[in-house]
């Protein structure tokens, strides 16, 4: 379809939301400009820089490949083997996705203090992150017409290799969405790699914050990320690649076959039960520990729990509803009138994403403070905050959604007399329903544990569970932060497994 053809509407709203986005990119640039160029490359061409450089990247290159090894492993097994529950495995590997990656950093950091460092960081954020990896591609493999697969095998390839040549081709967009999320994460990443005293940009930034609150420096670090983001980016676009996934009408009314383990049974088990262990059993049972530490110390259990946990869910809820809205109209143009522009406007709002909170949360404080002083303190900036720094949660998932659902349903409906929102209400959106859930809940449980943002843009007086926990760990009470953990805990699981329910819909 034609450029020319965009809808006004959609192509509107997605330049006010790829704006809103920028705007804290073009306040850290502006902060970092006032370095002058000489200041600028004093500062950036210093051994110190060079070696967060070093970190950052390794951590990148390491944790995103094994993210997307241990989650696409993970997904086959589960979709497509004759593994005994795999069901049950389902629901296990999306539960790392209900435990906050700071949290499991605590966990570790309790059981193996010796653990630190670069291989504590790439452990902890791999088992942490592996579920985004997971989740779309088990989802997409279960919606994949086996008749491709099986034309291939009756042509005489081996089932590898007519897996290789069918399947995988079209797993590209889950699999670049799923490890752009992850990259994203790593660039931003704040607590675990505190925890796990390993430095990156990151944890530079909220020293220098922390030192110089907005100054130069920390405006110079933040710029680096911003390239380092751009490089993700670019590499995910030609890593996606253009090929359709979609198909028009039922296509095959049964699943694909299960391959059956035979030896390779109890190996993959052991994989899965692995994997399992180190995300999930590991950060459970130390908060469980602690907890009953808590328990037993009535001055380490809260007063303000509920008043807490109410908070953090109400602005969980928020910021899931404005993330999803702010994200339909880019995936919309994007799938449906693909362009320069479109794409322009869609990869825009992935820059501050790879931002720190703290960077920009205090760039719509300065914005607020100079251009909007009446939103200054108020949820409503909290919520935009949280918007910006996890719709590229909300694009994937929409993105994806769109992907799988066949455009000449929306001209069929089109032609019958439909127009505009009355297509996407009654064609597009039930159909990518799925799709609008699991955006919906990958950013409110990002919303629930998000720290240095909430810290900054919360109304006075406002708290949330991940605030609290910080507050402890910071303290070394461990038992006082228990309770905290566990909370979030339980706040998250309900909607992990409405995660996984969505993967069971997805057919």
């Amino acid at each position: 379809m034609r450029a020319s053809s965009r809808p006004p509407g959609a192509a509107v709203a997605a330049a006010l939301v790829a704006a809103l986005t920028v705007l804290p990119v073009l306040v850290v640039l502006t902060n970092a400009l006032s370095a002058g160029a000489e200041g600028a490359a004093d500062y950036l061409l210093r051994p110190r820089i060079g070696e967060l450089l070093g970190h950052t990247g390794m951590l990148v290159a390491v944790t995103v490949p094994a993210t997307v090894i241990v989650g696409t492993l993970a997904a086959w097994l589960v979709e497509r083997t004759a593994l005994p529950g795999a069901g049950l495995w389902r629901a296990l590997l999306l539960a790392p996705l209900a435990v906050p990656a700071f949290v499991s950093a605590y966990a570790w950091v309790s059981v193996a203090p010796w653990l630190t460092g670069f291989a504590g960081a790439a452990l902890v954020t791999t088992c942490a992150y592996y579920p985004f990896v997971f989740l779309p591609v088990a989802a997409l493999l279960r919606t994949l017409d086996p008749a491709d697969e099986e034309v291939a095998r009756s042509l005489g390839l081996s089932p590898a290799a007519a897996v290789a040549r069918t399947v995988l081709p079209r797993l590209r967009p889950a699999l670049s969405g799923g490890a752009l999320l992850v990259a994203l994460h790593l660039l931003a990443e704040y607590g675990v790699l505190e925890m796990m005293r390993f430095q990156t940009f990151t944890t530079a930034i909220m020293q220098r914050y922390a030192v110089g609150f907005s100054d130069s420096a920390g405006s110079l670090l933040a710029s680096v990320l911003l390239v380092l983001c751009l490089l993700a980016l670019t590499l995910e676009v030609v890593a996606r690649g253009r090929r359709r996934v979609a198909r028009v009408g039922s296509g095959a009314q049964r699943p694909a076959s299960r391959v059956a383990l035979g030896a390779w049974t109890a190996p993959a088990v052991l994989v899965l039960a692995t994997v399992v262990g180190l995300s999930l059993v590991v950060p459970v049972a130390t908060v469980a520990r602690w907890l009953v530490a808590a328990i037993g110390d009535t001055d380490a259990v809260g007063g303000d729990l509920l008043q807490v946990t109410v908070s953090t869910a109400g602005l969980a809820l928020l910021g899931g509803a404005a993330a999803i809205a702010a994200a339909l109209p880019g995936a919309w143009l994007l799938n449906r009138h693909r362009s320069a522009l479109t794409m322009v406007l869609e990869r825009a709002t992935y820059l501050a994403s790879a931002l720190p909170g703290v960077v920009v949360g205090l760039a719509l404080v300065t914005l607020a403070v100079d251009w909007a002083r009446p939103v200054y303190q108020t949820v409503w900036l909290a919520v935009l905050a949280y918007a910006i720094l996890f719709l590229p949660r909300a694009m994937v998932s929409l993105r994806a959604g769109l992907a799988a659902a066949p455009p000449e349903l929306s001209e069929a409906a089109r032609s019958l007399g439909l127009r505009g929102p009355a297509t996407l209400a009654r064609v597009v959106l039930p159909l990518m329903g799925p799709s609008v859930v699991t955006g919906f809940v990958l950013v409110a449980l990002a919303v629930s544990t998000e720290l240095t943002a909430t810290l900054l843009l919360a109304p006075t007086g406002t708290d949330t569970l991940a605030l609290a926990f910080w507050r402890a760990t910071g303290e070394l009470d461990y038992a006082a932060a228990a309770p905290y953990a566990a909370v979030m805990i339980a706040l998250s699981a309900p909607l992990t497994m409405l995660l996984r329910r969505q993967i069971l819909e997805e057919r």
